[in-house]
């Protein structure tokens, strides 16, 4: 589908993203005093809730940095939409019905982990700050931060006889045990 450089181009690409964002992020929250003291409610420290506890003026800073982010998300996003649509026309010339089945099996669990973080993310940084809440803040932090990577295994092994044996009779020792 993809040449190894290819994918090393672009894992270094998206890596570098990623180091950027971070330390820009990092340099605008170390740069801002704190009035509200340092605590913050939440199981980590995002950027929007440090925002709160700043005493500044921060907004330029926000725009600026959602100007950066968004050009940095912009080009992963494109990364990932390049990436989809090779392996879908890889996929849509297996000449058998059920390798094309298979196939698309295995992708598109990984589509929607990739969705339902994506979407999360976007909207826990992107909406207005009157649909601010601390329990939305918390819920949206956990929806992209906790729930992918635990559905990952589950996702990519449900095809797994072994595994889909073992959660039935997990699930249904659980349910006799209540009984």
């Amino acid at each position: 589908l993809l040449g190894s450089r290819a994918c090393a181009t672009m894992a270094a690409a998206v890596w570098g993203a990623g180091v950027l964002n971070s330390l820009l992020h990092t340099a605008n929250a170390f740069s801002l005093p704190l009035c509200q003291g340092n605590a913050v409610d939440q199981f980590f420290c995002e950027i929007p809730q440090i925002l709160k506890l700043s005493c500044s003026d921060s907004y330029l800073r926000e725009i600026w940095l959602l100007g950066v982010n968004a050009s940095l998300a912009s080009g992963c996003f494109a990364f990932i939409l390049f990436s989809y649509v090779q392996i879908f026309r890889a996929v849509l010339q297996i000449p058998s019905e059920q390798g094309r089945h298979k196939a698309f099996s295995t992708c598109l669990p990984h589509l929607a982990v990739v969705s339902l973080f994506l979407s999360t993310a976007i909207f826990a940084n992107l909406r207005p700050p009157s649909l601010s809440s601390q329990a939305l803040d918390l819920t949206m932090a956990v929806l992209y931060s906790v729930v992918p990577p635990t559905v990952n295994p589950f996702i990519y092994s449900k095809r797994n006889q072994e595994l889909k044996d073992a959660v039935g009779k997990m699930v249904a020792w659980t349910h006799f045990s209540r009984a």
